[in-house]
């Protein structure tokens, strides 16, 4: 059985927000941002956006539904950058 490159992009971009967890997680935690500029995380949270409109004019529904979670976890992470940047 073989793999989709679509099926791969999916579980790179749903791995992807899994480790990203690891960064909110970091942030939940410490109560603090040292050392993260929220520049690169929002751009990369603007490409998640659009990479949601785009999937399905590919029709790549794996890579689609990988975003719906990277885009969810990196906006959760934008919002506490933000958030705790601020204190």
């Amino acid at each position: 059985m073989w793999i989709t490159p679509d099926q791969f992009n999916g579980c790179f971009e749903f791995f992807g927000g899994v480790l990203t967890l690891l960064s909110v997680r970091r942030i939940w935690l410490d109560k603090l941002v040292h050392g993260v500029s929220p520049i690169p995380v929002t751009f990369f949270t603007a490409w998640g956006f659009w990479n949601l409109y785009y999937y399905p004019h590919l029709d790549q529904w794996w890579s689609f539904a990988g975003g719906i979670f990277i885009v969810a976890v990196n906006s959760v992470w934008v919002a506490l950058l933000f958030y705790y940047g601020r204190r």
